[in-house]
C-alpha cells in the first residue's frame, strides 16, 4: 500500500473524533454514535482507495453507513479490507471518561479477518511478550510466564481486564497471586493496545470483549510489536453457523495475528476523542478552532507518528457535521 494513505486516512479519524466529542457528557449514546458514523463515511469519499468494509456498523439491514460489504474510498487507489470503529466507546463519551477512540485499519484485500458480531476471548501483550505466551494456557501459567519473561515480580505485574461479572473468575486469580489490576469500563480497543505502550503500564490485557474489537486491535498490535490472540465464542447454533457462512472452517479455534490481519501492510489510525492513556482527547478552543490528538502507524515500517493537529472548524469539509 502507498505509504501516504497513513495520513489520508488520519483525517478520517480526526473528523469522526471531532464530530463525536461534541456529545461528550450529554447522556446521549445515539447522537455520539451518528456523528462519529456520519462524519467517517463523509471523509472516507476523498481516500484514494477502493476500499471494502469487513467491519463496521453492522450488516446492510441494520446500519445506513459503514455496514459490511459497502465500498468505500474515491475508487481510485488500491483494493483493500477497511475495518472501522467510528466511536469505541461510546459509553466513555457520553459520560466523559477516558480512553474513547475513533479508529480505523486497513489492509490488502482480502487480509483482514470478517469478524462477526459476537464474543471473543482475548490475550494481548506488547513487544516484550509477543511470541511467548499462549490464550490456551491456564491464567496462572501467562502470569508466570510474563513474570519471568519481563522479569517483574507478580506483584509487579499490571493487567487491564473489562469491568464485567462474566470476569470475576479471572479477576479471583489475579487477586488469589496478588497482580495489580486496572479495570476499564468499556473501550476494548484501547485496552488492548496498551500494554504496547511503555508509559501506561500495563502488561497485559485479558479477558471477553467483542470480536470486531479484537481484530482492530490486532491490526494496531501488528503496527506496534505487540501480539494479539483470540477464540470466538459463539453463543448459539446461529451464531456458530455464522462464522461459518463467513468463512472460519472452526470457528473455535485458537486465532493468531496472521488469522485476523495477514502477513501484509497494514495501516492503523486512531484520533482520542476524550483524554486517554496514550492519546488525548478532543479540545474546543477559542476563535472556532479544535485539537485533536492522533496516532497513525504501518505494520511493514513499524513507523508510528503522534499527530497533533490545530483545526479551524468553519474551513473544515463538511464543517456542518460537526
Amino acid at each position: 500500500m502507498e505509504r501516504e494513505l497513513a495520513l489520508e486516512v488520519v483525517r478520517v479519524t480526526e473528523l469522526a473524533a471531532l464530530a463525536s466529542a461534541r456529545w461528550m457528557g450529554r447522556g446521549d449514546k445515539y447522537s455520539a454514535d451518528q456523528a462519529a458514523t456520519v462524519a467517517m463515511r463523509s471523509m472516507f469519499d476523498s481516500v484514494s482507495i477502493k476500499g471494502t468494509v469487513v467491519i463496521g456498523e453492522g450488516e446492510m439491514d441494520e446500519a445506513p453507513m459503514l455496514y459490511i460489504g459497502e465500498q468505500v474510498g474515491n475508487q481510485d487507489g488500491p483494493e483493500v479490507d477497511v475495518a472501522v470503529d467510528p466511536l469505541e466507546g461510546t459509553e466513555l463519551v457520553v459520560k466523559g471518561l477516558s480512553n474513547a477512540l475513533s479508529v480505523l485499519a486497513i489492509a490488502k484485500k482480502g487480509n483482514l479477518l470478517h469478524a462477526p458480531d459476537m464474543y471473543m476471548d482475548k490475550l494481548a501483550c506488547g513487544p516484550d511478550l509477543a511470541g511467548k505466551l499462549s490464550l490456551d494456557d491456564p491464567l496462572e501459567l501467562t502470569l508466570q510466564k510474563a513474570s519471568k519473561h519481563l522479569n517483574k515480580s507478580l506483584s509487579d505485574l499490571t493487567v487491564t481486564i473489562l469491568d464485567r461479572e462474566r470476569h470475576d473468575h479471572l479477576v479471583h486469580t489475579l487477586r488469589s497471586l496478588g497482580v495489580r489490576i486496572k479495570f476499564i469500563s468499556a473501550g476494548d480497543v484501547a485496552g488492548a493496545m496498551a500494554p504496547a505502550f511503555p508509559e501506561t503500564g500495563i502488561d497485559l490485557y485479558i479477558g471477553i470483549g467483542g470480536a470486531p474489537e479484537g481484530v482492530l486491535a490486532a491490526a494496531a498490535l501488528s503496527c506496534l510489536g505487540g501480539e494479539l490472540q483470540g477464540r470466538l465464542l459463539p453463543a448459539n447454533d446461529e451464531e456458530f453457523d455464522r462464522c461459518v457462512k463467513m468463512g472460519l472452517d472452526d470457528p473455535r479455534k485458537l486465532l493468531t495475528m496472521h488469522d485476523m490481519v495477514g502477513e501484509e501492510d497494514v495501516i492503523f489510525a486512531a484520533s482520542g476523542i476524550t483524554p486517554g492513556s496514550f492519546l488525548d482527547g478532543v479540545k474546543y478552543l477559542s476563535g472556532q478552532r479544535a485539537e485533536t490528538h492522533s496516532l497513525v502507524m504501518r505494520s511493514k515500517t513499524r513507523t508510528i507518528r503522534f499527530i497533533k493537529t490545530l483545526h479551524y472548524l468553519p474551513n473544515k469539509p463538511f464543517s456542518s457535521i460537526i
